[in-house]
Formats: structure tokens, sequence, C-alpha cells
């Protein structure tokens, strides 16, 4: 008996697999695996959800009213150019969806956050995926890439598992030299954390260009990860086809409440950036001083490189897990010899060095 057969391009896919969560023999581990907030879930936020808890039964505002004013408000946008969804790989992909179809072509970046090519192949687009120098996007070999086939491309900035960036004067470059049919997306998830002045996540870009759309997630400095809630700024035009597909009610009651206080709450992200920003500087020159290079990051994780040989990041990890520290290994990305740590809490940033260091030195 003939079973039913799934598109060509799906079944090239390898499924995506998040960080591990648990260790056998421990009852308590500390998770650096997946970029997880530092502090984990602000009060108020947890409060929100309580107080709302006996409303679940009703299904949730379909536009996400609420949410967008808030978040409009906060960064001065047009609460009519955004879009919300369950997690900001929802509206990737509602955007391969909308904007691309068998045979066409999506650009990515070597180490460009695997949803893209996901939700591209589930869509019967190809992948090109395009080399990145220094660990960083490398525009021009992305202009190089578009051809008549090129719907969209991704751009992750900053960049992860890399945490490096592009300067807004880059990228403004960049968008000016593509073409106006091909979308631009800006995938700023970890803007929050970026503490450089050239930088930007790309609303101003938007504004400007019909042809760029800016991704941010409530799942890094929000620490909701566990809600899933992204969204996206792009034209009102962008947004209109969005929403007519859509699920109709893709943000669940209790994430939009909670996105509306956790978007509010300014002082527990002033509160997350400025020890974000610390360990930015502070765990490199650590790591440094035990024979350990680091990735200048400006996000809220450090890509470490190990030796080839003795002290590999194969090694470092499994001596990292009998103690309970859980970190995430990126040989999906095609890096073998580095490991991506997550920057947590001050005592288990201090009590990661000193493992580090114990690992060096035995």
């Amino acid at each position: 008996m003939k079973t039913p057969v799934a598109h060509d391009t799906i079944m090239e896919i390898s499924p995506y697999v998040g960080g591990t969560s648990k260790l056998p023999g421990f009852d308590k581990v500390v998770k650096l695996s997946s970029n997880e907030g530092a502090f984990g879930v602000n009060p108020n936020v947890v409060e929100a959800i309580r107080s709302h808890a006996e409303l679940m039964f009703r299904y949730p505002d379909g536009s996400s009213q609420e949410l967008r004013e808030a978040i409009a408000k906060v960064h001065n946008l047009d609460k009519d150019k955004i879009l919300c969804g369950t997690g900001s790989d929802n509206v990737i992909d509602i955007i391969c969806e909308a904007f691309s179809k068998d045979g066409d072509d999506v650009i990515m970046t070597q180490y460009g956050f695997s949803m893209y090519r996901v939700c591209a192949k589930g869509n019967g687009a190809n992948v090109i995926e395009v080399p990145e120098k220094n660990y960083t996007v490398d525009l021009d070999a992305v202009l190089s890439a578009i051809t008549n086939k090129t719907k969209i491309i991704f751009i992750t900035n900053p960049g992860n598992p890399t945490g490096t960036y592009l300067p807004k004067k880059d990228l403004y470059d960049f968008c000016k030299k593509v073409p106006s049919n091909i979308l631009i997306v800006l995938d700023s998830a970890y803007a929050e954390y970026v503490p450089c002045e050239d930088y930007t996540a790309g609303a101003e870009f938007v504004e400007e260009f019909n042809n760029v759309i800016m991704l941010r997630t409530f799942s890094k400095i929000y620490a909701l990860g566990g809600l899933r809630i992204g969204w996206s700024y792009a034209s009102k035009e962008i947004i209109d086809v969005f929403n007519r597909i859509r699920a109709p009610f893709n943000v669940n009651t209790m994430a939009q409440y909670a996105g509306v206080v956790a978007m509010q709450d300014r002082e527990f992200v002033k509160k997350c950036f400025e020890h974000n920003k610390k360990w930015q500087k502070k765990f490199p020159e650590e790591l440094s001083k035990i024979g350990l290079n680091c990735t200048p990051t400006v996000a809220n994780f450090v890509l470490v490189h190990f030796p080839k040989t003795g002290k590999t990041s194969e090694k470092c990890d499994e001596f990292l897990k009998q103690h309970g520290y859980i970190v995430r290994r990126v040989l999906a990305y095609g890096l073998k010899d580095e490991l991506r740590i997550t920057i947590g809490n001050e005592e288990e940033m201090t009590t990661l060095v000193s493992l580090l260091k114990e690992f060096m030195e035995k």
C-alpha cells in the first residue's frame, strides 16, 4: 500500500534540535545552552499571568492589539506595521509561505538561524547558503549570490552562534543595493543586548525601504522563551499579506498579557543589559588568561574556541556536564572546536570561570 509522499525539499530538512535541559544524576543543572535570560522570568510577568489566569477559557485577541501598542510605544513605532507571532520562528515561516514558492531561492548565511532553512524548504524553496568572513556576515558575498530567482534574504544581526554584528552604515548600503523586489529580513533577536552606538535593529530601514522586515523576540532579554512571542516590523502592505495567512489566534492570551508587562518594565530590561554588558567583556578576558580565545560578542552568549587536540571542546563539554553545567556544542554549524556559552547570572558565571580554569589546568 502506498503512503503519502512529502514535498521533496521537506525531506532535505534536518529536524531542529534544541539545547539539552537535563543531565542524569542531577536534580538541578545550570543550563547555559539556549541563550535564555540570565535572571529568569520577571516577577511582574509572573504576577500578570496569575492575575489573568481565569481568562484562559477565552480566545485571545487575534490582532494582539494591546501587545502591539506596548511594543509601538516603547520603540516609537507604528503599531499598524507590527505583526506578533508564536515566536519569531512563526513569523519566519509566514514570510517564507507568503513570499517564496517552489523553485525560488532564499539566501541565508553560513551561521544563520537554522529555521530559515527549515521554513524555506518547507515551502518548496531552494536555500542558498553564503559563507561568512571571520564569523561575520559578508554582505558583498550575499550581494554576489543574488540571481533572478532570489526572493528572500535573511540576515542575522547580531549573529548566532557567533555574537558578531554588522554596523548600521554597512547594512544601509546593502539595503540600497538589493533590488526592491527582494525581501530583506533583518533578524535582530539579540538587539537589546548590543552596547554599540553604530548598531541598529533595522526599524528605520523599514521606514525607508518597502522590502525590509525587522524581526524581534521576547525569548532573550525578556526571558519568555517558554511563552513563544515574537514580532516583526514591516510596511503596511507586507503586514496586510501576513494577516491574511497567519493563524487567527497565533499568540495565546497569557503570552499577550506577559508580553505587555515585560515590554513596559524597562528597569528589568536595563538590569539584564548592564549585567550582560559586564560579562560580554569579563568572560572573554578571564578565558584569555587560561589560553582560550573567544569571538568578540555583542549578544548574551560567547563563542569559545578550543584546541583541535588535547583540551578539546568535546572534552570540555563532558567535563562541564560532570559538574552540572550544560553548554552548547555547535556541530550543526560546522564548528567542531567551539562551544557556545550563554551568559548566566553572577554566581553561575563565576563558578563557570573556575570550572574552565580547572579543566584547562588539570
